[in-house]
């Protein structure tokens, strides 16, 4: 698996776009009022709203600078617009008109030819012909005016530096001081027919085109709804990822309200953009696997839904603002699930796509400050008694147990209900179940398994589980992960052809080098043997620049072999550093390090002492393919370390690299002895960790600040051989000289 980073184009392939092209706009709105822009032609867009407030805006954008595509794929910066002429049909209904005061504005943000910023207001209406709801529109940049009346309100635009622009659009009764409209205004514009001329219509765009690989993509509406379904699947498709999508369909834009409160399925503006979506994804060959969790905008959620923790409390997420989780115990929110789930399976069973659905992270919330299950909604209470478990960590009772067992019996009994709701409705359908292991495995809690693991799971009541595990991941705990895996396999059921793997995602952009964990973390789920693996998600994937392309046919990088001879004490060792030293005309000199640790050198030809030795030898050559793959070598020197220094304690850290060291020289071991490293903490021995790839030692509790972790152990060296040729004679041996094997250690950290 091969992976890069990438911040621009450099040098591959771009293409032209005409500058307004109908993928590239975008919405924006205030919560909670729902609007989404499609492409209903090659030169046309469509905009579905949902006004909630008098004061909703929406507002529809062309920015000057591509922040949403990839690297590769964003068209140029192009701020000057002199040069454009826009033209368009508008047609519309359920906004204010054309004509209306607080009707259709095109607003420009930018600065004016003294490089002040400012924002110009010109009105549609007074560049329109037609009638106000279906009217021709043209502009021309070079000589627009704002201003409400023209010519009397007249002020010039200077459209040479501009940010962005955008059409507002408002509801009949929009009024800024806001309040609730009696009744959701549903609306849509459309604008066809979009033509750009003059010498600034067309500006490149990124055309690059990954071949297709091994991984897969997820993305979720509540990160892309801004966006064109075209846009989105456009880089997907030139970034190699083909087969199925996971799409989430989110927990804060699909619903429709009343009254502020989630009152059915899929509002307007979700329902066109999912169509639109589920349209494209089966003209370009893509499976999409609805995904539907329990999750739900807090703010919006019934009250009787909600799970709740045994002080009454709901259930909330950190994000800001909170979502909440709905109790599998409600029949009522239970049956709003089941349309959901419906109401897209329809979709995409209209759209011609094979029916694939995924119940997503499904689970009992437990409060972070003391680990509290909600599992006492008044619901909950009356579906299964809940006996008071104050906290899940740590040693339960039998009642308390039992407790955790009913609730688990009754998430298994919600799941098994939605499953076969959407089976009915799409009969074939293929089911998923996501769990995420760092919550429903936690190491801390090893009870809750009980009730967020549930064995109503097992095999065969999903078609497939998907596991993800990104907290662990991205935090290094590679031992964490291949154990949960386990475990999760072991207590369902299901066999790696069963199974898929989700890997990802980095929350924030300065987190962008959590990709490289990721994509390892893909690679160990592949050598398992799961069916599928998707990288999660999409908007992180364009936000930091990941490139990803399946090295067929490369090699591996490490045999984890040892090299097949004795050395002895004849082998030549020869550490070596890269310094470079510069004289000057005095005499003085300027030393300058280019390596912070030795490399070292070997000779292994004196241990190769007879024709059966040669023969092992050029066997092994040849299996490593020279060069090629590294392998495991024993210095006969320095194989053994004694109570080294990892570490010490911050009371968060779990991982400790392990290190050799040589006075104030460290040296980082990534190839330890199986079976002989051991740990001390503050002195003590202890047994509570595991060794994980790279030599890392990862403990089941992080160590209190200012405690020392140590560690015992034997170690290979990591080396290759030096030169694509090795030469060896028979008459070497005959004369009693050995050959030349050079090796050369390599640094794999």
């Amino acid at each position: 698996m091969g992976h890069w980073l990438t911040a621009a184009r450099a040098g591959q392939a771009a293409g032209v776009l005409t500058r307004f092209d109908p993928a590239y706009w975008t919405v924006n709105f205030p919560r909670p009022m729902m609007a989404a822009v499609t492409t209903s032609a090659a030169d046309a867009l469509r905009v579905d709203a949902v006004f909630y407030h008098r004061d909703d805006l929406a507002g529809l954008i062309w920015e000057s600078e591509d922040r949403h595509d990839h690297p590769l794929l964003r068209y140029k910066t192009a701020r000057d617009y002199r040069a454009c002429r826009l033209s368009f049909r508008w047609r519309s209904a359920g906004v204010l008109a054309l004509d209306a005061v607080n009707g259709p504005v095109l607003t420009i943000e930018g600065r004016d030819a003294a490089g002040r910023a400012r924002s110009w207001y010109v009105r549609l209406w007074n560049y329109a012909t037609g009638t106000p709801e279906d009217a021709r529109v043209a502009i021309d940049f070079g000589k627009v005016d704002g201003g409400f009346l023209l010519p009397g309100e007249r002020d010039p635009v200077w459209a040479g530096d501009v940010d962005r622009m955008f059409v507002s659009l408002v509801a009949p009764g929009y009024e800024k001081a806001g309040g609730a409209l009696p009744n959701p205004v549903e609306a849509w514009v459309e604008l066809s027919g979009i033509g750009c001329d003059g010498a600034g219509a067309v500006i490149a765009v990124g055309d690059a085109v990954l071949p297709e690989h091994d991984l897969r993509i997820a993305s979720g509406y509540d990160d892309s709804y801004h966006l064109t379904p075209a846009r989105l699947l456009r880089n997907a498709l030139h970034l190699g990822y083909r087969g199925a999508i996971v799409h989430y369909v989110g927990m804060s834009h699909y619903f429709r309200l009343r009254g502020g409160v989630v009152e059915g399925a899929l509002n307007v503006a979700c329902a066109a953009w999912h169509r639109d979506l589920a349209q494209r994804a089966k003209a370009l060959g893509y499976v999409l696997i609805w995904s539907l969790s329990y999750e739900l905008f807090d703010a919006h959620c019934p009250a009787g839904w909600k799970q709740r923790a045994a002080d009454g409390s709901p259930a909330l997420t950190g994000w800001v603002p909170p979502s909440t989780l709905l109790s599998p115990a409600s029949t009522a929110a239970m049956a709003y699930l089941q349309g959901v789930a419906r109401a897209f399976v329809a979709i995409g069973a209209a759209a011609g796509l094979v029916p694939h659905f995924q119940i997503g992270e499904p689970w009992w919330w437990v409060t972070p400050d003391g680990a509290r299950p909600c599992i006492y909604d008044d619901s909950a209470k009356a579906a299964f008694a809940p006996v008071a478990v104050p906290s899940v960590r740590g040693t339960l009772d039998a009642a308390q147990r039992a407790t955790l067992d009913r609730a688990g019996a009754a998430l298994a009994a919600s799941t098994a209900a939605l499953a076969a709701v959407v089976k009915a409705a799409a009969p074939g359908c293929t089911t998923y179940l996501l769990a995420y292991l760092p919550t429903v495995l936690d190491a801390q809690a090893p009870e809750a398994k009980r009730m967020n693991m549930p064995t109503g799971w097992a095999a065969p009541a999903f078609d497939v589980l998907q596991l993800e595990d990104y907290d662990w991941v991205t935090d290094g705990d590679t031992p964490s992960s291949a154990r949960g895996a386990a475990a999760a396999a072991a207590r369902l059921g299901y066999p790696a052809r069963q199974q898929e793997y989700l890997s990802g995602f980095v929350l924030r952009p300065e987190q962008r080098g959590q990709w490289r964990a990721i994509v390892a973390a893909a690679a160990a789920a592949q050598a398992r043997g799961v069916r599928r693996v998707y990288l999660w998600a999409l908007p992180q994937v364009l936000r930091d620049g990941l490139v990803y392309w399946q090295e067929e046919g490369a090699v591996e990088a490490f045999d984890d072999v040892m090299f097949p001879l004795a050395l002895g004490r004849e082998a030549e060792v020869t550490p070596t550093f890269s310094t470079g030293v510069t004289t000057s005309a005095g005499g003085r000199e300027t030393r300058s390090i280019g390596w912070a640790a030795a490399r070292t050198r070997y000779d292994v030809g004196p241990g190769v002492r007879s024709e059966a030795d040669v023969a092992t030898l050029l066997a092994f050559f040849r299996a490593r393919m020279g060069p090629a793959r590294a392998f495991r070598l024993r210095d006969p020197f320095d194989w053994r370390a004694t109570n080294e220094a990892i570490g010490i304690g911050d009371g968060a850290t779990r991982t400790f690299p392990l290190v050799r060291r040589y006075g104030a020289a460290t040296r980082r071991i990534t190839r330890p002895v199986a079976g002989s490293v051991r740990v001390t903490v503050a002195g003590a021995a202890t047994q509570a960790f595991a060794l994980g790839d790279g030599g890392v030692v990862t403990l089941d509790a992080a160590p209190p600040a200012g405690v020392a972790v140590a560690a015992s152990f034997d170690f290979d060296v990591p080396v290759r051989f030096a030169d694509d040729q090795l030469s060896v004679a028979r008459a070497t041996h005959l004369a009693g000289n050995a050959p030349s094997v050079p090796l050369i250690e390599v640094r794999e950290a």
